[in-house]
């Protein structure tokens, strides 16, 4: 488990329009406090190490976790596995530093415009977008452990164009950009 203290929250845009109840930002976004020493195979008995150390700042998924108030400030309690990007202690939260965990892959989906039949452009506010899954793969977890402790590498490399499993990403956002979390098992193909 990992202890969060979560960023704040956003109540004013970036024009200067104030956020008033339901309409603030809460970003699923923090600094760690504390994380425990990793998780142990039921069956086996073998300890997998934690990756994450306190001080790092991480993105986790928007339901995960669960919110407490900890020395009067908003955190929460997640599981290692819903880290989706960490960032190393006091390093800015850019590409260069986006580390993913475990068999997650970061990518960057590619943008698809649609078109009707007839090669008319279907504006986004007419029709209701579906998400891309095609994508240019940014990082790479390490991969995932054996039941025996034994690290399985992962079958995909930075810049390799990866088609997934629709709705199985988790979208974040780094430096203004939007990119996709993926477990490597929501890879359909490579390419």
């Amino acid at each position: 488990m990992v202890l969060v203290k979560k960023v704040d929250v956003v109540d004013q845009t970036g024009g200067g329009i104030f956020l008033t109840g339901k309409s603030k930002i809460a970003k699923s976004e923090g600094t760690v406090v504390s994380a425990g020493p990793g998780r142990r195979n039921s069956e086996t008995g073998f300890l997998r190490p934690s990756s994450i150390s306190p001080s790092e700042t991480v993105v986790f998924g928007k339901f995960d976790g669960e919110e407490i108030t900890y020395n009067d400030s908003a955190h929460t309690i997640i599981r290692d596995d819903d880290v989706l990007v960490k960032f190393g202690a006091g390093k800015p939260m850019t590409l260069e530093n986006a580390e993913v965990l475990w068999d997650n892959v970061l990518v960057k989906v590619v943008v698809v415009e649609q078109e009707a039949s007839g090669g008319l452009l279907i504006s986004a506010t007419s029709k209701k977008m579906s998400t891309s899954s095609i994508g240019n793969v940014e990082r790479v977890g390490p991969g995932k452990y054996a039941f025996n402790g034994e690290l399985m590498e992962m079958d995909i490399a930075l810049g390799d164009m990866v088609k997934f499993r629709d709705f199985a990403a988790q979208e974040v956002e780094i430096d203004g950009e939007e990119y996709a979390v993926l477990k490597m098992t929501d890879l359909i193909a490579k390419f």
